[in-house]
C-alpha cells in the first residue's frame, strides 16, 4: 500500500473524494461497514485501498498525518465529527491486548461506527495511541429509537411567563439570554426512525447534539463484546473491562474547545468558553447560573446537581441570616447574663468550692475559674436560641418544599417527565447481563432477560448487611477509643493548667480550662479518625455494592448512596452526639461516681462544665465541620489549581498545530462514576450539620454559605478546565438523596429538641425563674448557688480522694469541708441525703413537656407548609397537559396525512396499471370497490 505524502490535507482528500466517486461506476470502491475505503492507484495501474484511518493494528490503514489544526473536534476529513476517543499503548502483554482491541474495533465497526487512529509518533508524548470514533446517522437513529430520546417536532407556541415586576432589580445577577438559553423551546417527542420526517431534521450532522451523541456512542461502547462470533466467552464485553485490563487506558469524549478562547471552526459551538466565561470563574460568585447551558453540555444528572446546589446556596441566605440575628442578640444580651456575673464574682463564684472532676490528680477549684467559658456559653445558650432551633425546623420544610417545585419545573422544561421508566427498563447495568447467567421471561416486554436467583441475592444481602454493620462497629469503637482519650488525658490537663503561683504557663491556663483544653484536641484526634476511616468506607461501600449486583445504573447509585451515607452519617456525627446527649448524663455524684466500664475503674464519666455541655458540643461543631470544609476546598481547589498551572502553561505554550485536542483532554483528570456522588455526599453531610446541631451553634448556616459560594464556583472550575468532559447521563432528580434529606429534616428536629432540653441550660433556669426564684421578684439571682448541690469532703472513698500534694495552695481541709457539684441532690444530714430532690423532678417534666411541645408545633407546621404547597407549580401542570395533548395531536395529523398520502400514491399505481391492461367492466367494479 502506497502512503500518500507531499500534498496538504485538503488537496489529498479532495483528490480522494474525487477517486472515489469516479471508481464508484465501476464497482471498484468498497464500504467496510459505515467506513468509507477510497481507491488511489499506484504506478502500475493497480488500485489500492486508503483508508481514512491512521496506523496501527494489521488491517489498519495508513494516512497522510500533516494537518493545518490539530485543535480539532473532527476526523482529519473536517467533516465527521469526533464523538469518542480511546487511548491505549503497548506494553509487555501487548500481543494478548492487541488481540482484544482488534476484535473490539472490529465488532465497533459492526456496530456501524468509524474510526480513525492516531499513531503514537503523533502524540506528545510519543507512546500513546489515539482511537476516534465517530457515529454517522443511521448509528445516531437506530440507538436514539431504541433509547427512546427525546427530540424536536415542533417549534412550542405556549407563552412563556410574563415578567415579574421590578425584574430590573436582579439585573445585576442576570446573564446574557443567549447563555441562560442557548436553544429555543420546542415540543418534543421520543425519536421514531420511521418517522424521520416527522421531526424538525434541518442537517443531520447537528441534529443529535454532542452531549446526546457521546451518550449514544458511549452506550454501545459498554455493550459490545471483544470475542470472536465463535467463542464463547460471553463475559468479554464491554469498554469497563478493556479499561480495568489495560487494554485501553483512557476513554473519554472532547470538549467543544479550549476554555480560554473559542473553537476555530464556525460550526462548533464553543460551550465550553462560554460556561467558562460566565460561571466557573469567582468573579461571577453573583451571578446566576445558566443552567440550560450547564444541562446542554454536560447532560441532565450534572445540570440537576448544580440546580440543586445553587438553590440550596440561596436559601442559606435565609437561615444565615436568621443566625446572626440570634448570634448578635447573645452579644447584645452579654451583660444581662446574671448566672455568668454570678460565676465571675469573687465574693460568689471565688467562694464556692468545688469537687474534684476526676480521681486522685484532678484537685478541688473555685467555680471563678469557668467564668470565660460561662461567657462563651451565654453566646449560644439564650432565648435566642429556642426560637432559632423552631425556625430551621420550618426552614428545611420550605427548603424541601420549595425545591420539589424548583425540581418540578426543571424536569418540565428539560424533557424529564417520563423519563424515570424509560431508564428502569432500557439502562440495564452491563456487569449485570454479564454476571447473571440465568435468564427468565420478562412478562411485560415477553423477551428473556438475565436476572439474578433468590437465593443468590439473599446470600449477597446477608454477606453485605454483616460487612456493614462491622464497620459501623468499627466507628462506634473508635468513638469509644476517643472518649476513653478524653477521661485519661483530662486528668493530665487539670494537673498542669491548676492555679499554682509556679505554673510556667499560668497565663494559659487561665484562658483555657481543662474541659475546653480536653474538647479541643479529642475534636482534633476524632476528626484525624474520621479521614481515615472515610478513605476506608468509600472502597468497602463499592465493593458491597458491587457485591450485590444491582440490575439498573439508578438501583446501583441508590444503594451505593445509603450505604456511604450510613458510613458517613455514623463517621461525622457520633462524636456530636456522644457531647450532646451521653456526656455529663450518668456521672454520679461523690462518692458513688459512675465508671466508663464499671465499678471502680480507672475511667470516670466525664462531667460537663457548670455552664453546661453546650459550649462542648459548640467546640467539637465547629472543629469537626470547618475541618472537613478546609480539607475538602484544599483537595478540591488548591491541588488541582497546582496542577492547572502545570497544564495550562502546557497547552498555550504548545502551538494547534501540535497540541491536539484529544491530547488535550487526554491531560485533563478523569471524571469517574462517583465524581458527582462525592459532591453530593459532601453537601448532605453539610446539611446535616447546619440540621441536626444547630442549636448549639447559630452560625453554622453562615459558615454554610460562604463554603457554598466557593463551591459553587470551584465545582464549575473543575469540570470546566480540570475534567475530561463526562458522558451525558440523564436524572430527572437527585435519587436517593432526596429521602435522606427527608429523614435527615424529621430527625433534626428531634436533635434540636432535646438538645435545647437536656444540653443547654435554658430548662432549669425557666424553672428557677418562674417557680423556684427566691422572694416576690421575678429573678435569676442566686440560680447558680441553687443548681449545685452539696457534699461533705470526709466522706470521699479514698479512690476518689484527690492526692494531698495535688491540692492547692488556698485549699485547707480544716476549713474547708464541703465541695459542691452539678446535681439537684439533698444535702448531707437531710433524711434523704444526696437522693434527687423535688426540683430535680420539675425540671425533668419540663424537658420532657419542652420535647414534646416543640416538636409537636414543628411538625404540625411542616406537615401544615407542605401540604399548603403543591410539589408541582400549577402553571407546570398545565403546561404538560398541555404538551400532551399538542403532542397526540400533531401525531394524529401526521399519520392521518401520512396514510392520505400513501393511499393517494398507491391509487395512482393501481390506475396506471390498469390504463395498460385492455378494458373490462369486471376490473372496473374491483377497482371502485378497493377505493
Amino acid at each position: 500500500m502506497n502512503r500518500i505524502t507531499g500534498k496538504t490535507k485538503d488537496a489529498t482528500l479532495i483528490e480522494m473524494t474525487t477517486t472515489a466517486e469516479s471508481q464508484l461506476e465501476d464497482g471498484c470502491a468498497v464500504l467496510t461497514g459505515y467506513r468509507r475505503t477510497y481507491e488511489a492507484e499506484d504506478n502500475n495501474g493497480c488500485l489500492n485501498s486508503i483508508s481514512d484511518r491512521g496506523t496501527q493494528l494489521p488491517g489498519h490503514q495508513e494516512f497522510d498525518k500533516t494537518q493545518p489544526n490539530k485543535d480539532s473536534v473532527y476526523f482529519r476529513d473536517g467533516v465527521r465529527r469526533i464523538d469518542f476517543v480511546l487511548t491505549y499503548v503497548d506494553d509487555k502483554d501487548g500481543d494478548k491486548k492487541q488481540e482484544r482491541r482488534r476484535e473490539f474495533e472490529s465488532n465497533l465497526e459492526k456496530a456501524g461506527l468509524e474510526l480513525e487512529t492516531e499513531d503514537k509518533s503523533e502524540s506528545d508524548d510519543n507512546k500513546t495511541y489515539y482511537l476516534k470514533i465517530h457515529a454517522p446517522w443511521e448509528v445516531l437513529a437506530t440507538y436514539a429509537d431504541v433509547l427512546k430520546i427525546k427530540v424536536p417536532f415542533k417549534a412550542s407556541d405556549i407563552p412563556k411567563a410574563r415578567d415579574v415586576p421590578l425584574q430590573w432589580l436582579s439585573q445585576p445577577f442576570r446573564l446574557p439570554e443567549r447563555v441562560m438559553r442557548p436553544e429555543p423551546d420546542y415540543f418534543t417527542s421520543p425519536f421514531d426512525k420511521n418517522k424521520i420526517d416527522f421531526f424538525l431534521i434541518d442537517d443531520k450532522e447537528t441534529f443529535f447534539p454532542p452531549s446526546t451523541r457521546n451518550r449514544i456512542v458511549y452506550y454501545i461502547l459498554t455493550r459490545c463484546p471483544y470475542y470472536k462470533e465463535d467463542n464463547l466467552e460471553k463475559d468479554k464485553t464491554g469498554i469497563k473491562r478493556l479499561l480495568s485490563n489495560g487494554t485501553y487506558t483512557s476513554a473519554y469524549p472532547l470538549h467543544d474547545c479550549r476554555y480560554w478562547k473559542k473553537a476555530r471552526e464556525s460550526q462548533c459551538e464553543s460551550e465550553r468558553y462560554y460556561l467558562y466565561k460566565h460561571w466557573a470563574r469567582f468573579l461571577c460568585f453573583y451571578k446566576e447560573q445558566p443552567l440550560n447551558l450547564i444541562r446542554k453540555y454536560y447532560g441532565e444528572k450534572i445540570g440537576i446537581y448544580f440546580a440543586w446546589l445553587g438553590f440550596y446556596t440561596e436559601m442559606l441566605l435565609f437561615a444565615a441570616i436568621m443566625g446572626v440575628i440570634c448570634f448578635v442578640y447573645g452579644v447584645l444580651s452579654y451583660d444581662d447574663n446574671i448566672s455568668s456575673k454570678e460565676i465571675c464574682d469573687p465574693n460568689i463564684g471565688g467562694k464556692i468550692v468545688m469537687c474534684p472532676l476526676c480521681d486522685k490528680k484532678c484537685t478541688y477549684w473555685k467555680l471563678n475559674s469557668t467564668c470565660l467559658s460561662s461567657w462563651q456559653s451565654h453566646l449560644f445558650d439564650n432565648e435566642g436560641t429556642v426560637f432559632f432551633a423552631i425556625f430551621m425546623g420550618i426552614w428545611v420544610t420550605l427548603f424541601l418544599e420549595f425545591w420539589k417545585r424548583r425540581q418540578a419545573r426543571l424536569e418540565y422544561e428539560w424533557d424529564l417527565v417520563d423519563f424515570e421508566e424509560e431508564q428502569q427498563q432500557l439502562q440495564i447495568r452491563p456487569e449485570y447481563e454479564i454476571k447473571c447467567t440465568s435468564r427468565r421471561l420478562n412478562r411485560i416486554t415477553q423477551e428473556m432477560e438475565p436476572y439474578l436467583p433468590f437465593t443468590s441475592k439473599c446470600a449477597r444481602f446477608c454477606l453485605s448487611g454483616a460487612t456493614v454493620v462491622f464497620w459501623i462497629s468499627l466507628i462506634v469503637a473508635c468513638i469509644i477509643g476517643v472518649i476513653a482519650y478524653r477521661l485519661a488525658v483530662y486528668a493530665a490537663f487539670a494537673s498542669i493548667m491548676k492555679d499554682s503561683p509556679t505554673s510556667k504557663i499560668q497565663l494559659v491556663g487561665s484562658l483555657i480550662t481543662p474541659q475546653l483544653a480536653t474538647s479541643v484536641t479529642a475534636s482534633c484526634i476524632n476528626f484525624v479518625i474520621i479521614l481515615i476511616l472515610n478513605f476506608l468506607y468509600e472502597h468497602v461501600a463499592i465493593w458491597i455494592t458491587d457485591m450485590e449486583i444491582p440490575k439498573t445504573h439508578l438501583e446501583y447509585e441508590n444503594k451505593l448512596t445509603m450505604k456511604m451515607f450510613l458510613f458517613q452519617f455514623v463517621n461525622y456525627y457520633s462524636s456530636c452526639f456522644y457531647v450532646a446527649f451521653f456526656k455529663g448524663k450518668f456521672v454520679g455524684y461523690p462518692g458513688d461516681y459512675t465508671y466508663m466500664f464499671g465499678k471502680r475503674r480507672t475511667l470516670r464519666n466525664e462531667e460537663c462544665a457548670p455552664g453546661g455541655c453546650l459550649i462542648e458540643l459548640t467546640t467539637q461543631l465547629v472543629i469537626v465541620m470547618a475541618g472537613k470544609q478546609l480539607v475538602g476546598n484544599i483537595q478540591e481547589a488548591l491541588l488541582p489549581l497546582l496542577r492547572n498551572w502545570w497544564g495550562s502553561r502546557k497547552a498555550r505554550n504548545h502551538p494547534e498545530r501540535q497540541y491536539s485536542r484529544w491530547e488535550q483532554d487526554h491531560d485533563l483528570l478523569n471524571f469517574s462514576q462517583f465524581g458527582l456522588f462525592y459532591e453530593y455526599l459532601e453537601m448532605v453531610i453539610q446539611f446535616g450539620f447546619i440540621t441536626l446541631f444547630v442549636a448549639s451553634f447559630p452560625l453554622a448556616p453562615l459558615l454554610a454559605l460562604f463554603n457554598n459560594i466557593l463551591e459553587v464556583r470551584v465545582d464549575a472550575w473543575k469540570f470546566t478546565t480540570q475534567f475530561r468532559r463526562p458522558v451525558a447521563a440523564k436524572a430527572r432528580n437527585i435519587g436517593a438523596w432526596q429521602e435522606i434529606l427527608n429523614v435527615v429534616a424529621i430527625l433534626s428536629v428531634v436533635t434540636n429538641a432535646f438538645i435545647m432540653a437536656f444540653t443547654s441550660d435554658m430548662i432549669p433556669r425557666l424553672v428557677y425563674l418562674y417557680a423556684y426564684h427566691p422572694g416576690n421578684e421575678i429573678t435569676m439571682r442566686g440560680y447558680v448557688n441553687n443548681s449545685l448541690s452539696v457534699f461533705e469532703i470526709s466522706k470521699f472513698d479514698p479512690y476518689n480522694e484527690p492526692d494531698s500534694e495535688e491540692n492547692p495552695a488556698w485549699f485547707n481541709s480544716s476549713i474547708i469541708t464541703t465541695c459542691r457539684y452539678r446535681d439537684y441532690r439533698y444535702p448531707p444530714g437531710h433524711e434523704k441525703e444526696y437522693t434527687h430532690t423535688m426540683q430535680f423532678w420539675h425540671i425533668l417534666a419540663a424537658k420532657l413537656a419542652f420535647i414534646i411541645i416543640m416538636e409537636h408545633v414543628v411538625f404540625v407546621v411542616k406537615f401544615f407548609v407542605a401540604w399548603l404547597i403543591p410539589d408541582v407549580p400549577s402553571d407546570v401542570k398545565a403546561r404538560i397537559k398541555r404538551e400532551r395533548y399538542l403532542i397526540q395531536e400533531y401525531l394524529h395529523n401526521y399519520e392521518v396525512e401520512k396514510l392520505k398520502l400513501q393511499l393517494s400514491q398507491s391509487f395512482c399505481v393501481t390506475t396506471e396499471t390498469v390504463s395498460l391492461l385492455p378494458s373490462s367492466p369486471d376490473k372496473h367494479e374491483v377497482l371502485s370497490e378497493c377505493l
